[in-house]
């Protein structure tokens, strides 16, 4: 957790968000899937989810 909060702040992304959402989807994906939960690549694949034009929101 000592790194892991800063390195989310480091990358622009919500550390209480991230953690939320890691320990909600964990259990359920496979380890060939877990790099998708490091923050960087978390931040790409929510913003990829977004609709077009609704970034700021």
């Amino acid at each position: 957790m000592l790194t892991m909060i800063p390195t989310c702040r480091l990358n622009d992304v919500d550390p209480k968000a991230w953690l939320a959402e890691v320990l909600a989807r964990i259990a359920d994906l496979p380890a060939s899937r877990l790099h998708e939960l490091l923050p960087w690549k978390w931040k790409l694949l929510r913003q990829a989810d977004k609709p077009a034009g609704s970034a700021g929101r």
